[in-house]
């Protein structure tokens, strides 16, 4: 008896010892999203956090002998955190048991370099084709039927419509969810794409039985629902379809929105939300952690179907966020010259930018780029695909830009929302042609005149002004932090009342948190006192401290 007490008494102590020593999941909040003013930040760690990330080729992380061989090369290029895939066909070989050792693996290595992770679903669908689903799918076209083009032929594309390839992918995603809040305690992953670039090919739509057998059913309400309360605001694609019709709260889909190649776009986005929704919710009840969608976009002059069709694009914004309203927002995969007009159409009220996949890595813009978007988009976060295919990032913007934004976070994130920054790149078309004219922003008491060329430099070639931006951020009444490359900035006074000029004008950098000067700068490097700066080959920072005379 008096040994069996000893027993109980040092179990006790000892469940109590583990109990301290194991990281409790209540102790560190999970990843999640948070309005601040006119944002939304991702909060870290109970922080905002800004996502300087870049994204794997999609098949460096499916073997960890590999994958362990490039976090050096990440982290020379300044990353905090790694977008990496995982894929259905790994973690689901056999219906219903699941292998996580590659997911476990790639998690581990991450934490050894004090590393993020977002992870991307590759389920149903990637670009498109569902060329990462199970042998076990692919095999069974009964079960899970493909979608079909308009001529009847059989794509390697697992149709929407079914509910049987919309259980199995609940099925995977919930697994994989419910095994991250089991082991990932440290809160190693901070979000989850669900799926990848979605939409449809060759044609508009999927032309199979099941589609074909939902094209005639009525318009769900809560569609025409949303497409009534959101009236004003609707993207003028879908509002011109739908008003066509006569505004109609109820019919079919041809009754709503006609039969039009763009009637059938809008069909056919509405299932892929309908489906990504309900996969979405299925994750997030298994672990809350922020979700969200990206999207391939459509060159000029393209029909759907030439182009992803259905995917959540700008002009289908409006269905994807009635037919998927559990997706926390849609981040953006663009390689086009013009990246400014399109990060634009990201940021709503209701979408804050998130670019997971900005062009390949070790293009010259990627920095411009990144301090463009953090700046005047406030985006949560900016990510090069192919990370990992630089050999080498020594002479690369990328790292020297991260390394700038690192420095600059606290003020970011402080400002974010709340009117006290901006960000400067100068716009291109999708034919490449750049437009470096100035560009004029207020902050406070002043207006604030950007350049992208020093007053000397007569002709800047479309190259050089595509490699030049920047952002600026009010700190004070009279301060500003101005930071990027090959940008030139005049302060004047907004109302026109007074003249400007430059108390001090000092380079530095931010340690830990505080500003270490470096030169002074109010002789000609500032041109006697008229501008603010930036050296066009490198990325830096410049602190200016402002006064105004009559």
């Amino acid at each position: 008896m008096k040994a069996s007490r000893i027993f109980l008494r040092w179990s006790a102590l000892a469940l109590c010892l583990a109990s301290a020593a194991a990281p409790a999941l209540a102790d560190t909040p999970l990843p999640q999203l948070r309005k601040q003013g006119t944002t939304t930040q991702l909060i870290v760690d109970g922080k905002p956090f800004l996502l300087l990330g870049g994204e794997l080729h999609n098949s460096s992380a499916s073997n960890l002998d590999y994958l362990n061989g490039v976090w050096p090369l990440l982290k020379s290029a300044e990353l905090n955190t790694v977008i990496a895939p995982v894929e259905w066909d790994q973690i689901e070989p056999r219906e219903g048991h699941s292998d996580f050792t590659v997911l476990d693996g790639m998690l581990k290595q991450a934490r050894e370099h004090n590393m993020r992770i977002v992870l991307l679903w590759f389920g149903a669908w990637k670009n498109s084709m569902s060329s990462y689903a199970p042998a076990w799918v692919k095999h069974d076209d009964q079960r899970f039927p493909r979608a079909r083009n308009r001529a009847g032929e059989p794509q390697d594309i697992l149709t929407p419509f079914s509910d049987k390839l919309l259980a199995s992918d609940k099925a995977a995603f919930s697994a994989l969810l419910r095994h991250l809040k089991d082991v990932d305690g440290q809160r190693t992953v901070l979000m989850v794409q669900v799926e990848n670039e979605i939409g449809m090919l060759p044609d508009v739509r999927d032309f199979g039985p099941l589609a074909n057998a939902a094209l005639k059913q009525q318009v769900p309400a809560q569609l025409t629902a949303y497409l009534k309360a959101h009236r004003e605001s609707l993207n003028p694609y879908v509002k011109s379809l739908w008003e066509a019709q006569g505004a109609r709260s109820s019919g079919t889909w041809a009754e709503v929105f006609g039969t039009s190649v763009e009637a059938e776009e809008v069909f056919q986005a509405w299932h892929y939300a309908q489906f990504t929704n309900a996969l979405t919710a299925a994750g997030k009840a298994a672990y809350g952690l922020p979700m969200y969608v990206n999207v391939a976009l459509n060159r000029p002059g393209k029909k759907p179907g030439e182009y992803p069709s259905a995917g959540p694009l700008p002009h289908l914004f409006d269905i994807w966020k009635a037919g998927a309203p559990v997706v926390d927002f849609i981040g953006i995969d663009t390689y086009f010259p013009n990246y400014v007009e399109w990060a634009r159409k990201f940021k709503r009220p209701d979408n804050p930018l998130f670019v997971p996949e900005a062009n390949y890595a070790g293009r010259p813009d990627i920095g411009a780029n990144a301090f463009f978007s953090i700046g005047e988009l406030d985006a949560i976060g900016y990510s090069p695909f192919g990370i990992d295919g630089p050999k080498d990032y020594s002479k690369d913007t990328l790292p020297a830009a991260f390394r700038v934004l690192k420095q600059l976070s606290p003020l970011i994130l402080s400002a974010q929302g709340k009117g006290q920054m901006r960000g400067f790149k100068a716009p291109a078309t999708y034919e490449g042609k750049v437009d470096a004219r100035p560009q004029v922003a207020r902050l406070g008491a002043y207006s604030i005149e950007v350049s992208f060329n020093a007053p000397w430099e007569k002709e800047l070639k479309e190259s050089e002004a595509d490699v030049r931006g920047g952002l600026v951020i009010q700190t004070g009444e009279n301060e500003f932090i101005v930071a990027g490359r090959g940008i030139v900035t005049v302060f004047k006074d907004a109302d026109g009342n007074a003249a400007v000029g430059i108390e001090k004008l000092g380079e530095g950098s931010f340690i830990d948190g505080k500003w270490k000067e470096g030169r002074w700068l109010n002789g000609d490097e500032s041109h006697q006192g008229r501008h603010v700066q930036m050296p066009a080959d490198s990325f830096g920072i410049q602190k200016v401290t402002l006064y105004k005379f009559r």
